[in-house]
Formats: C-alpha cells, structure tokens, sequence
C-alpha cells in the first residue's frame, strides 16, 4: 500500500498567521498607561492597609485577605474601565453586543465584561494606493496604472456597523472602479486627460463609499505604464509628425520668400537700369569674398552686357601694353651722366 507523505511543517509555520491590524490596536488600546498605574496604586494601597490591620488591631488572617483582594478587584476594574480616545479616534463601544455610543476623545468609563471597545475609528485623512495591472483600454491596449486616494471616515458608526473592514472594503473598490474607468476609455485620453479620469474615479469611489461613511477627497493618477513596443511605436509616430511640421513650415517659408521676390520683381519690372546696378552690386559683393567663385547664367551677362564690358576691358588692356616707350620715357644722357 502507497502512503503518500506531506512535508511537515514547523509549529511556528502552523501557528503563524498574519496579524490583523484592527485586532492588534484593540489589544494595545486594552489597558492603558493610566489605568495601569491606577492598578497598582490601588493594589499597594490595598496590601499597605492589609499588613496594618494585621499588627495593629491584630484582625484576622480572613479580613486582611479580604482587604487585599478587595483592593486587587478594585484595581482590575480600574485598569479594563478606564479607556483613553486619542484625539483623532472615536471608540466604539457596545454592551450586550449591540451599540451602545461613540466615546472620545479623552478619557471614558466603560463597565467591563458588559461592555466592550469593538473599534476605533481614526477620523484623520488616510492614504490607500491601489493599482490596476494589465488592464485592456477601450481600444484593447494593456495598461498598468497606479494611484493614490485620500479619503476619510466622517460617521464612525456607519464605518464600524455598515461595513466589517472599512479599510480594505475602500481599497478594494477604488481598483475596480480603476478597473471599469481604463475599459470606457482609450489610451490616447488616458494619457492625456488624466485630470478628467482624476474626477470621474473620485466620483464611482464617493458613491460606493458614502453610505460606509467615508468621503473620498482627492483620486490621483501616479504613472500609467503601456508595452515597451507600443511605446516604441508611438516614439517613431512622434517623430514622424515633428518631422512633417518641419518640412510643412519650410514650405510655408519658401512661399514667403517666393512671395517676398515676386513683389521686388515688380519694382524692377519697368526699370531695367535698376536691374543692372541691383546684379552688378550682388557681383560686387560676391566677389569682395576672397577664393569666392561666382558662375553668372549666359542669360544674364547677355542682359546686363557684361561679355561686352569685359572685351572693352580687355582690349584696353591690350593697347596699353602694345604702345611703344618714347625719348620721353627713356633718360636722357645728362641725367645718365650725372648718375655716372
């Protein structure tokens, strides 16, 4: 016959078990510093009296006792019914299981074994992070989104009696209205109006929760995180779009310039004088640039006469350099006498 084995567990992995945070604060707020001197204040008293009845009247061993219990009893009442509300708390308080009253903040009397403390309510404003993971847009794109909702618990009876866990009652409903949001809208809105998203969450969340309650003040959208591909994607289609409007506002510069000639042409158009001294000065202006090539069109040399201009130039060069030196020019033999 096969037995099948199961691991063993330790008896601390048995016994371990995640502490409930409302447990834990009903057991710390069970006796407080107050109360706890109140006992044993109580209890010396008690045993201070007891030792003195039994030297000085010589009582009976019973009525020392009595005393000495009587004081300890004393002092145990003291200690569980005196309680201590902080400032920011209101305690619950029920007797016989039903409820009795808010109590705090401050110090109040319960009566114990009839009473009891069942909750207390923090009435500050408290901060619950949530998320939403992989979840599909309107347009089927997974999403993970991450915010933050602040509320507060404004009727302590409702958020003790209404709901078992207030706490994570709110967190769990503030993601699947996170949830429901992301699936109405596309991801161009997500990303872009987030404040719009900000007010409709506040919104879904306030009705669920007002009649616990709570009041939600403010939902905030922390990051929102898409595929790394699709963020390639729209990197390129980003580009892509600078891109067009570069090219789109040098065409629009290209016209104005075009624009912009077409109205100095007019200027020019009966004036072909003005025409030539305009080129003739850009030559000039072109050429005062050392190493500067400038190639001129054969329709304009032919227009402004510059092939003409340049062969008179030329020729005037020439005949300069072909005229023969006379006596004039050479010295006379004085002068070359005087040099010797």
């Amino acid at each position: 016959m096969f037995v099948a084995k199961t691991p063993k567990r330790s008896e601390e992995q048995k016994g371990r078990k995640e502490k409930d945070p409302r447990q834990a604060q009903l057991e710390a707020k069970l006796v407080n510093p107050v109360s706890l001197t109140l006992f044993f204040l109580v209890l010396a008293v008690s045993i201070v009296i007891g030792v003195v009845l039994g030297t000085t009247t010589k009582a009976q061993d019973w009525v020392v006792a009595a005393v000495i219990i009587g004081g300890s009893l004393i002092g145990l009442y003291l200690m569980f019914a005196l309680k201590i509300a902080d400032q920011w708390e209101k305690a619950i308080v029920l007797r016989f299981g039903r409820f009795r009253g808010l109590q705090g903040p401050g110090l109040f009397w319960i009566l114990p074994i009839i009473d009891r403390v069942s909750a207390w309510i923090d009435h500050r404003v408290m901060v619950t992070p949530f998320t939403a993971e992989r979840t599909l847009t309107k347009d089927t794109v997974p999403v993970d989104v991450d915010a933050v909702l602040f509320w507060l618990v404004w009727d302590a009876e409702k958020a003790a009696l209404e709901v078992e866990d207030y706490q994570a009652a709110i967190s769990w409903a503030a993601q699947t209205a996170l949830r429901e949001i992301i699936g109405k809208m596309d991801l161009a809105d997500i990303l872009v109006g987030r404040e719009k998203m900000d007010a409709e969450l506040q919104r879904i969340i306030d009705e669920r929760t007002t009649p616990w309650g709570i009041t939600v003040q403010s939902v905030e959208i922390r990051d929102v995180v898409i595929p790394e591909a699709l963020e390639d994607a729209m990197s390129r289609q980003a580009q892509a779009e600078r891109e067009r409007q570069a090219r789109v506002i040098l065409g629009e510069s290209e016209k104005q310039i075009a624009d912009s000639f077409r109205q100095a042409s007019l200027a020019y158009l009966d004036n072909p004088t003005a025409l030539h001294l305009r080129a003739m000065n850009m030559l000039f202006e072109g050429l005062q640039e050392r190493g500067a090539l400038i190639i001129v069109p054969s329709s304009a040399v032919e227009t402004m006469n510059l092939g003409g201009m340049a062969g008179l130039t030329a020729l005037a060069q020439n005949a300069q350099s072909m005229i023969p030196k006379t006596d004039s020019d050479s010295p006379s033999p004085q002068v070359e006498k005087r040099a010797g």
